[in-house]
C-alpha cells in the first residue's frame, strides 16, 4: 500500500476571509496610494479573483470575490468592484514605468495564479534582493517584467525560456531588472520546470556540485531531485516503497476484458489556474477532465434528496460557516483553543436549522464532506485557523487526469537515481554533512532533504541526531494529520451512467456520517467502468479494521438501494481494492490540517532547515499556502531545491574566501577592512580601492559606502530620488551602530565618475543605482568575483610597502625592533567535498 490521497484537502468554504492575520506576508511599505501618481496606479489594474470553494461537492453557483489584499491580510471587501491596486507613492513622477505591451492586467492575473501578489513582492523575492529599493518605481517595473516573463513561459511551457528572448522587448536600461527577475524565476522553479524534452535536457546526470540525499520519492522529493540535478548537484533519492509517488498512487485494476487506472491516493487536481501539475500535464500532452458540477444526493433508503431541502440545508450550512468566521473574530485569541466542530454544532442547536431526521442527515452529510476536505475530525480542527490557506487558492476547475496521476509520477521519476526499499531509520546531521541510515547501509552527503509525511514525523520512527529543535518538534506535534480511505471497484459496465462524476449518500447514524458518503465516477478517465467510494472522518479510522469483504458488501448494498428501485441492475464488481492509509508505515495518514492549538505558522516551522543548511524539509505539510494538496507537495520540492542551492552557493563562496591566496592569511573580511584603511579614492561616505598598476580605466574596483549612527551634516541639496528611502532606512536601522558598510564591484572609471557627481551622497546613491544599474550588497554579496580583486590589490600593496620599507631601512628612517615581526598564520579550514557513498555495515538480508 502507499500513501494517501491528497485529494483537494482544502477545507470547506467560509463566506468571509479568515480574520486572523497570517504573519510573514510581504507588507507594502506605504499602503496609502498617492492620488496624483496616476502612472503608478495605472501600471497594474484592478483585479477580481474567484474565491476558493472548499466543499468537494461541486458548487451550484460560484461567485467572484476580490483577491485578498496581501498588504493587510485578509481584507473583507463587499464592494462590487475591487479598488485600484495601491502602489507606493513615488516622489519623482518623471521616473518611467516600463511599457512592455498592453496586457499588464492579464499578465498580473497569471502572476496571481502563481502565488505572487499584484502590488508587492513576496518574502522570498525581498530576501533574494531582486530590487535595490522595496516599494519604489524600481519595484513596479520589476513586477511588470516578472509578470511578463511568467506569462511568456505559460504560453509555451514545453520550451526552455531564455533570457535572450526578452532583450528586444525590454529596453536596455532595464536589463538589470530583467536579469534579476529571470534569475529569480528560474532558480526558484517558477519557470523552466517540468518534464518537457527541452527541460529534461537540462538535467545533469553527473553533477559537479554538492551531494544531496533526498529522502522520499513523493511529489516533493521528485520535484526537488529533478530541480537540483538541473542545477548541477549530485543527487540520490531514497524511497522506502517499491515505487515512486508516495501518497499519489495509481493502481491498474483489471479482470476479464475490463481494466482501469484507479487513483488510490491523490486524485483531484484542485484548481487549474497556475497549478504546476496542470503544467506538467500540458507538457506531456495530457488533456484534463473537468469534474462536472452535477452531484445528486440520496437518502439512506436510496431515494433522491428533495432538491428544495437540499438547497435549504446547504444554505444553512454555509451560513453556519459564516457565523463561525464572525465568531472567531469576536473571540480573538481565545478561538485558538476552540474547535470548528464545537462552533458548528452550537449554531445548529441554537438556530435549529435541521429539525426533521432527513434534514439532520443532510446536515451531517455536509459535515462529513467538510471532514473529507480536511482529512480530520471537526472536533479537532482549529476554529481560528482551519481555513488559513483559503486566500491562496489557485482558482479554476477541479480536474481528473485521464489514466491517473501515476502518469505524472512516472514522468517525474524518469532517469532519476532512485533507490527503492530503503527505509530510513536515522538521520545524522552536523558541520561535516549528513548521514542517512537505512537498515544496514549508511548514505553520506553534503546536504539532505527530508520529504516524509507528517504522520511519519509524528510517529518518531526516524531518529534525528542531534534531535530536532524543540520549536520544530512542537510544530510537528501541534499540526493535525488526518485520514481518508477509499474503496475502488471495477465493474463490468458503468450502470450508474456517464452523465455525472460524483454522487452522494446519506446515513442515519451521525457517527457513521463519513462512511461511503461520496462516490467518484472515473469511467470517463480511467479507461474502464471504475467507481470509487470515499470514507472520511471517524468512519475512516474504523474502516482501517473493517474486513474488505464487509466494506464491499456495504457499498454494494448502498448502490443497490439507489439504482435497483430505478430498474437498474447492480452487478458484482470484477475487482475491488480497499485502502489503508492510516496503517501504511510510510504515510500513517492522509494529509495535514490545522488542529486546535495550531496555526499556519506551524507549516512554516516544519519547512525550516536545521543544522546550518545541512538538513531541509519539504512536503505538503511544509507548505503554508497549499497544504494537503498534490501541487502543494510539488511546489515545496521546488522551494527547497532553491533554498539548498542558495546554501550550497554561499558555502562554496565561504570556502573560496577561506582558500583565497593571501600572504598574511587573514580572513577576507578583515583583509578588506585593512585595505580600506588606505582607500585609493574617498569622497563623502564613499571610498574605493583598486589596483594602481597600469592606467586601465576598465580595471575592477571595489566601492564601499559607510553608514554611521549620526548622519553627517551637509550643505548639499536634499533632492528627492528613488534611493533616498533606502538611504534614510539604512541610517535609521543602524543608528545604534558606529558603522555599517555596503559594497559594490564596478570599474575604476565608474568610481571616478561617481566622485564627480554633485549634490551630495544621496544624489550619488541615486546615480549609482539608477544610472550605473548596480546594487549595494553586504560583503558576502560581492561574490567570488571580488576575491581576485582583493587579492590583486593586497599583493600590489604588499610590493609597494616592501619597496618603501626597504628604502626606509637603507636611509635609517625606520628600525624594526627585534621580536616584533607580525605572525599572520591562521590555518584556513579546508572543507572536503564528499561523494555520496554507501557504507555497508552488514550484508543485506536476502530478498
Amino acid at each position: 500500500m502507499n500513501t494517501l490521497p491528497l485529494i483537494d484537502p482544502s477545507p470547506s468554504q467560509s463566506p468571509n476571509p479568515n480574520p486572523n492575520p497570517i504573519p510573514n506576508l510581504p507588507q507594502n511599505p506605504n499602503p496609502n496610494p498617492n492620488p496624483n501618481n496616476s502612472d503608478l496606479n495605472n501600471a497594474l489594474l484592478p483585479l477580481n479573483f474567484p474565491k476558493k470553494r472548499r466543499k468537494e461537492r461541486p458548487p451550484r453557483k460560484i461567485s467572484s470575490t476580490p483577491f485578498p489584499n496581501h498588504n493587510d491580510h485578509p481584507m473583507v471587501d463587499n464592494s462590487t468592484h475591487s479598488p485600484p491596486i495601491p502602489l507606493p507613492p513615488h516622489p519623482d513622477i518623471s521616473e518611467e514605468i516600463i511599457v512592455i505591451n498592453k496586457e499588464a492586467t492579464a499578465e498580473a492575473l497569471t502572476a496571481l495564479s502563481s502565488g505572487f501578489p499584484a502590488d508587492s513582492l513576496i518574502d522570498e523575492e525581498i530576501e533574494a534582493g531582486v530590487v535595490s529599493v522595496v516599494g519604489g518605481i524600481e519595484q513596479v517595473n520589476y513586477i511588470l517584467i516578472r509578470n511578463h516573463i511568467l506569462t511568456r513561459w505559460r504560453e509555451n511551457v514545453s520550451n526552455w525560456l531564455k533570457k535572450e528572448d526578452f532583450l528586444e522587448s525590454i529596453p536596455k536600461n532595464y536589463h538589470s531588472l530583467l536579469n534579476s527577475a529571470y534569475n529569480y524565476l528560474v532558480s526558484h522553479g517558477y519557470i523552466n520546470f517540468g518534464v518537457a524534452p527541452a527541460i529534461k535536457d537540462k538535467v545533469v546526470v553527473e553533477g559537479s556540485k554538492a551531494n544531496v540525499i533526498v529522502i522520499g520519492a513523493g511529489l516533493a522529493g521528485l520535484a526537488a531531485a529533478r530541480q537540483l540535478m538541473a542545477f548541477g548537484f549530485k543527487v540520490v533519492v531514497l524511497e522506502g516503497r517499491k515505487r515512486a509517488g508516495g501518497r499519489v498512487y495509481t493502481k491498474k485494476m483489471e479482470g476479464g476484458s475490463r481494466s482501469a487506472a484507479a487513483d488510490l491516493g491523490g486524485s483531484v487536481l484542485t484548481g487549474t489556474l497556475g497549478n504546476p501539475l496542470g503544467i506538467l500535464a500540458r507538457q506531456l500532452g495530457y488533456a484534463l477532465h473537468k469534474v462536472r458540477d452535477k452531484c445528486p444526493l440520496y437518502c439512506p433508503d436510496g431515494k433522491p434528496v428533495d432538491p428544495e431541502m437540499d438547497s435549504k440545508i446547504e444554505t444553512a450550512f454555509n451560513r453556519f460557516l459564516d457565523k463561525a468566521s464572525r465568531l472567531r473574530q469576536l473571540m480573538g485569541e481565545v478561538s485558538v483553543d476552540v474547535s470548528l466542530g464545537a462552533a458548528l454544532e452550537t449554531f445548529r442547536e441554537v438556530y435549529g436549522e435541521a429539525v426533521s431526521s432527513e434534514e439532520l442527515n443532510l446536515f451531517n452529510w455536509h459535515l462529513a464532506n467538510l471532514e473529507y476536505a480536511n482529512a480530520g475530525l471537526l472536533s479537532k480542527l482549529s476554529l481560528a485557523f482551519w481555513d488559513q490557506d483559503d486566500p491562496y487558492d489557485m482558482g479554476g476547475d477541479h480536474c481528473f487526469l485521464p489514466g491517473g496521476n501515476g502518469r505524472l509520477v512516472q514522468a517525474l521519476a524518469e532517469n532519476l537515481p532512485i533507490l527503492y526499499e530503503k527505509t530510513v531509520n536515522t538521520i545524522r546531521y552536523g558541520s561535516d554533512g549528513v548521514q542517512v541510515v537505512t537498515g544496514s547501509q549508511v548514505f553520506e552527503g553534503d546536504m539532505a532533504l527530508c520529504t516524509v509525511p507528517l504522520g511519519v514525523l509524528k510517529s518518531g520512527s526516524i531518529k534525528f541526531i542531534p534531535e530536532l529543535p524543540q520549536r520544530k518538534l512542537d510544530g510537528i506535534k501541534r499540526l493535525g494529520f488526518g485520514l481518508l480511505n477509499k474503496v475502488a471497484m471495477l465493474f463490468p459496465h458503468a450502470f450508474w451512467g456517464t452523465d455525472l462524476d460524483t454522487f452522494g449518500h446519506l446515513v442515519e447514524d451521525s457517527l457513521r456520517r463519513g462512511e461511503f458518503f461520496l462516490f467518484y465516477s472515473y469511467a470517463p478517465v480511467a479507461g474502464g467502468p471504475l467507481l470509487i467510494a470515499l470514507v472520511a472522518g471517524d468512519a475512516a479510522h474504523k474502516f482501517e479494521s473493517m474486513p474488505p469483504t464487509d466494506a464491499v458488501t456495504r457499498v454494494l448494498q448502498i448502490l443497490k438501494g439507489i439504482y435497483e428501485p430505478q430498474g437498474i441492475h447492480v452487478p458484482e464488481p470484477i475487482q475491488t481494492v480497499c485502502t489503508r492509509w492510516g496503517s501504511d508505515p510510510f504515510s500513517l495518514g492522509s494529509y495535514s490540517n490545522v488542529a486546535v492549538g495550531a496555526s499556519g505558522d506551524d507549516y512554516d516551522i516544519l519547512a525550516e532547515s536545521v543544522g546550518d543548511g545541512k538538513l531541509f524539509f519539504a512536503g505538503e505539510a511544509t507548505n503554508r499556502r497549499y497544504p494537503a494538496t498534490m501541487h502543494g507537495a510539488f511546489l515545496s520540492g521546488l522551494r527547497e531545491a532553491a533554498s539548498m542551492a542558495n546554501h550550497a552557493n554561499a558555502k562554496a563562496l565561504r570556502i573560496k574566501v577561506e582558500r583565497s591566496p593571501s600572504k598574511d592569511a587573514q580572513s577576507c573580511a578583515t583583509l578588506l577592512a585593512d585595505l580600506f584603511r588606505e582607500p585609493d579614492l574617498e569622497f563623502g561616505t564613499f571610498a574605493a580601492i583598486f589596483p594602481r598598476k597600469g592606467s586601465d580605466s576598465k580595471a575592477q574596483a571595489i566601492l564601499r559606502v559607510t553608514f554611521s549612527g549620526q548622519k553627517k551634516k551637509s550643505n548639499e541639496s536634499d533632492q528627492h530620488h528613488s534611493n533616498k528611502l533606502l538611504f534614510q532606512q539604512l541610517h535609521s536601522h543602524f543608528n545604534q551602530l558606529q558603522q555599517f558598510h555596503v559594497y559594490v564591484l564596478l570599474s575604476k572609471q565608474q568610481a571616478l565618475e561617481l566622485r564627480e557627481v554633485r549634490g551630495g551622497d544621496e544624489i550619488r546613491l541615486h546615480y549609482l543605482s539608477e544610472k550605473l544599474g548596480v546594487k549595494l550588497v553586504g560583503r558576502r554579496g560581492l561574490g567570488p568575483g571580488a576575491d581576485s580583486v582583493i587579492s590583486s590589490i593586497k599583493a600590489e600593496r604588499g610590493k609597494r610597502r616592501s619597496t618603501s620599507t626597504s628604502l626606509a631601512l637603507k636611509t635609517g628612517l625606520f628600525k624594526r625592533k627585534p621580536g616584533t615581526a607580525k605572525q599572520a598564520f591562521i590555518r584556513a579550514k579546508i572543507v572536503k567535498t564528499k561523494a555520496v557513498t554507501v557504507n555497508t555495515i552488514a550484508p543485506p538480508p536476502p530478498s
